[in-house]
């Protein structure tokens, strides 16, 4: 059986060997020798090797006949074929002859062929590479110009269109390597631009600042024409216009900002300073913000951006030293915050982004801030009104501009109304001065007038009017002196001065009001008070300038109700109107006066004093004169001068001048009488001292001042008459007897002023005493002393106890 099978896998691979191809045979001869009958196989082989010799030799022998005769014809046609051979030859001689030219033909024409397809080929890829190295030579032009955007945006085509489509070059390679340093070198060619813009915007901050509050103010103005003429009647159709004017009625000035450029006004100083236009070219903001956010750094440009904005608005928020000395360092301070903030207005409204709202409002946060305590700091050190006036005005100015951007300034009007303070309190300093230099400067004497002009014109400086003095023939004299106008009109231009201060401060007429009423109050409570009382309260006043000084201050207070009116003409505010503040500074004028009046008093006392100083009287005398001392009779004599001057004053301050100047002679007369160091006093002295008194009261019933009533004034010597009438009449008796009654004849005499006269007079240790023309009745005489003297004492006692 494995013979069998062997027998027919040996046929199998032979039949395979048969049919196979000799490249394929291989893995058929290896079966075989794979197996152990390679012997075997062998013999089959050879069987069939011999089978095949067999076949052969029975085909040849079956067609030998026909080979034989093909033999023969075949040498038959040896002969046609060597003459077919040279006829070959000769042809193929020939045609080489004849086609080696057309060989070379076709050689050059090949060659020509492959120039042809070479050169197809290289303008194809010229045609392929000419646009990268197009792009590349545009974006070296870009950046050599520097337009760094367009250049970003080839960049960006360069390197995403057209150099994938040449990679396998050489010079794309290094185009490919070049794009990541061609990028940095934009960004850092426009962040340089950017600090040159930075740099250039702090110079030119100031310039856009003018600018900016220019153009403010120029649309107030034209604000202002406009709402004056609406008041005073436009037509409807001019109305009508006015509405759809964005100019006119202000309702688009951001956006007229945002279409024309920060910059974008007529200049009426243009030919003298070209190109404020163009002052500020914002181009290197864009382009670096659009670089940056291409290049997906936005984020850190606006870091940058901003954080080196908030170190120049530290820097222009921080004022100069010497900015408050005049109105120029407030006007560049301002220009400055207000450029700077037009800048981010402008950069907000134009960059998307770049800054926002939140940004801004902390900045003006911190402006606002340091530009308070700037101007309370430096304000503080005006002491010129008009300065303080410019810089409210420019301060205004400053807010409306900044507000017309959309910034909030109520806090700086706030801060107005504190620097109001301040420059109310400098007009006080200031008025303080003028009012003084009028005191100063008057001569305290009714003025003069010669003739209708000059009666007119101090009618005009002073509400004054006196149908009596009208009537008058030229010249004539005014009560008051040249203070009263010049007082009244510098009161009249501090109210103005004031009013000055409310403009522009959307204040209503109301808060108008009250603060001049407030400020006019404080002008005459304090500071023109204080003035008047310097003057009165001098040494070298007189009592002619005090009279007068009343006679002014009467018509300055009849005056107040004049300033009320005036005050009410220029805010028209009723003076009934809720809340108003009266003016109660007509208490000034009657505390002048009053100061007058006590100093009236005061001078002619010591006026009094000096003339009693002069008073020699020798109280040891034995005999009286004739007549009363001369010291007395010139100060009778000033005394009827005085009052004869006082004639202009109210009647009430004449008669309390009069009755005190008789009151403190009384007392004086009646102190030197007492004195202590005057040891002894004879009747004889004591006569001459009555007389004095007799001329005292002489004065008194004279009537030096008009509106006593019967003897009122002769009142003031009473006690001074009923103590000397005691002694001279040596009525103790009825003093004695009728002390304490309401009808005693020395009512007014004090029993212990009554000893004490009567001590001096008793004295024994003087040579010359009153007794010594009676010594045979001295020792009587002593002895009633001794018993008038025991009996004041005991009065004395019984009326402590």
């Amino acid at each position: 059986m494995a013979e069998l099978e062997s027998a027919t896998e040996h046929e199998r691979i032979l039949r395979e060997i048969e049919s196979t191809e000799t490249a394929c045979i291989g893995p058929t001869l290896r079966s075989v020798y794979d197996g152990e009958e390679h012997g075997h196989f062998m013999e089959k082989l050879e069987t069939r090797i011999r089978n095949h010799d067999r076949e052969i030799e029975k085909m040849c022998n079956f067609h030998y006949q026909g080979f034989v005769d093909s033999i023969t014809e075949l040498l038959k046609v040896r002969g046609e074929a060597e003459k077919l051979k040279n006829q070959v030859t000769d042809t193929n001689r020939r045609l080489q002859v004849d086609g080696s030219e057309l060989l070379s033909s076709m050689k050059e024409l090949q060659q020509c062929r492959i120039q042809q397809r070479n050169i197809a080929a290289t303008v194809d890829k010229l045609n392929l590479c000419l646009p990268v190295l197009e792009m590349y030579s545009k974006l070296r032009v870009q950046m050599k110009t520097k337009r760094h955007y367009p250049a970003l945006k080839t960049l960006e085509q360069l390197e995403h269109t057209y150099l994938p489509q040449v990679s396998h070059y050489r010079f794309c390679q290094v185009m490919v390597d070049n794009i990541p340093k061609l990028r940095e070198e934009i960004k850092d060619v426009s962040m340089s631009d950017l600090k040159d813009f930075l740099e250039s915007i702090r110079k030119h901050s100031e310039r856009i600042g003018q600018m900016a509050m220019k153009q403010a103010h120029q649309q107030r103005n034209l604000n202002n024409i406009l709402s004056q003429q609406t008041k005073g009647g436009l037509g409807r159709s001019h109305k009508k216009d006015m509405s759809l004017s964005p100019e006119i009625n202000g309702t688009s000035h951001m956006s007229e900002q945002e279409d024309s450029g920060i910059l974008d006004v007529e200049d009426e100083d243009e030919e003298e300073a070209p190109g404020t236009k163009d002052l500020v070219d914002f181009s290197p903001v864009y382009r670096c913000l659009h670089i940056y956010t291409v290049l997906g750094s936005r984020e850190v440009f606006e870091n940058y951006y901003r954080k080196q904005r908030r170190k120049q608005a530290r820097l222009v928020l921080q004022p100069p030293s010497n900015m408050h000395e005049t109105l120029d360092g407030y006007r560049k301070y301002f220009n400055q915050i207000v450029g700077f903030f037009v800048v981010e207005d402008h950069i907000l409204h134009t960059t998307f982004g770049l800054v926002n709202r939140a940004y801004i409002d902390e900045l003006w946060d911190l402006a606002l801030s340091k530009t308070m305590a700037a101007l309370r700091t430096h304000s503080s050190y005006c002491s010129d009104p008009n300065l303080v006036l410019d810089l409210k005005n420019l301060i205004v100015h400053f807010a409306d501009t900044l507000q017309g951007y959309g910034f909030p300034v109520n806090q700086l009007f706030d801060m107005l109304l504190e620097i109001r303070d301040q420059y109310s309190d400098i007009l006080l300093k200031k008025w303080a001065q003028l009012f003084r230099n009028i005191l100063d400067a008057d001569n305290y004497s009714p003025i003069p007038v010669s003739n209708e002009d000059i009666y007119r014109r101090i009618v005009g400086q002073f509400p004054f009017q006196d149908l009596e003095l009208e009537k008058q023939p030229f010249p004539k004299k005014f009560p008051f002196s040249e203070f009263v106008p010049k007082v009244y009109s510098q009161i009249k231009e501090f109210i103005y001065a004031c009013l000055k201060f409310s403009e522009d401060l959307h204040l209503s007429s109301t808060e108008i009001d009250d603060m001049i009423r407030k400020s006019t109050n404080l002008l005459l409570t304090r500071t023109l008070s204080n003035c008047l009382q310097n003057v009165i309260k001098r040494k070298n006043v007189g009592l002619t300038e005090l009279v007068q000084i009343i006679i002014n201050t009467t018509h300055l207070e009849i005056s107040c109700k004049f300033l009320e009116e005036f005050i009410t003409n220029i805010t028209n505010v009723l003076p009934d109107t809720v809340h108003t503040t009266k003016l109660y500074g007509l208490t000034t004028f009657k505390d002048a006066r009053q100061a007058a009046e006590e100093e009236i008093y005061t001078n002619l006392n010591q006026k009094i004093d000096q003339f009693l100083q002069l008073a020699d009287y020798d109280w040891m005398a034995s005999e009286s004169s004739e007549q009363a001392s001369g010291y007395l009779v010139d100060l009778i004599a000033f005394l009827n001068s005085t009052f004869a001057v006082f004639t202009h004053l109210p009647g009430k301050v004449a008669q309390t001048a009069c009755m005190s100047a008789c009151k403190h002679l009384s007392t004086s007369l009646t102190q030197l009488l007492l004195d202590s160091e005057v040891k002894q006093i004879t009747m004889g002295a004591l006569h001459n001292f009555n007389l004095d008194v007799k001329e005292c009261e002489g004065f008194a019933r004279s009537g030096p001042v008009p509106g006593f009533q019967g003897d009122t004034l002769q009142l003031a010597f009473i006690d001074l008459r009923q103590l000397l009438d005691l002694f001279i009449k040596w009525d103790w008796s009825t003093y004695l007897a009728d002390y304490g009654q309401p009808t005693c004849k020395y009512l007014r005499v004090n029993p212990t002023t009554a000893l004490t006269l009567l001590e001096k007079m008793k004295d024994p240790s003087r040579k010359n005493n009153v007794f010594a023309q009676f010594r045979k009745n001295e020792r009587d005489k002593q002895k009633l002393i001794e018993t008038v003297a025991k009996q004041l004492r005991g009065l004395i006692n019984s009326h402590h106890s």
